[in-house]
């Protein structure tokens, strides 16, 4: 006997086949990803019309918000927050001195205004119209508005519409705003 331990070589693994299926694991992860895409801004634009439209609207029925370059947010020419729009939304359109059908919200921003403000004001300006939705339906269907079928949600928006007149950006640099 001897006293020599035989040394057994460890099986050699065959990596031919791992090629193929770190290439099949790359197609699975690939084909069944989904990418989220910015999708932008919801609006139902208008109709387009080569005729000019020039619709008299009484300036109090209308509620001014600029933004300028510097991103400075007047609401007839008031500077307000950012939070505060909802409830200036509000305070305009249920106005015993306008029926909400007549309540216009303009919205007018400089070339320079950066996207992020721009939203973060046209989201507050919806937010607005959403809470009265929401008020009116908890009065009339006991709910949320989101909670609504199409038809009731459609009956809403009949009686309190969203007006948001978006003008042309401009060089709204005159803002007396430091």
């Amino acid at each position: 006997m001897s006293d020599k331990k035989t040394r057994r070589e460890s099986p050699a693994v065959n990596a031919g086949s791992m090629a193929d299926i770190a290439f099949l694991l790359l197609i699975f992860f690939l084909v069944t990803t989904t990418i989220q895409e910015d999708q932008g801004i919801l609006v139902k634009l208008p109709q387009w019309n080569d005729d000019e439209i020039i619709l008299e609207v009484p300036d109090n029925n209308v509620l001014t918000v600029l933004i300028n370059k510097n991103d400075f947010l007047l609401v007839e020419d008031q500077e307000v927050r950012v939070a505060d729009i909802p409830g200036l939304v509000r305070d305009h359109v249920i106005s015993p001195k306008r029926t909400p059908k007549q309540a216009v919200v303009s919205l007018t921003h400089d070339r320079g205004t950066s996207y992020a403000r721009y939203l973060d004001i046209y989201d507050a300006l919806k937010t607005g119209y959403l809470l009265m939705w929401d008020d009116l339906a908890n009065r009339r269907f006991g709910t949320r508005f989101d909670m609504l079928d199409a038809a009731q949600q459609r009956s809403i928006k009949e009686e309190i519409p969203m007006i948001i007149s978006e003008a042309e950006p401009s060089n709204v640099d005159g803002l007396a705003i430091n």
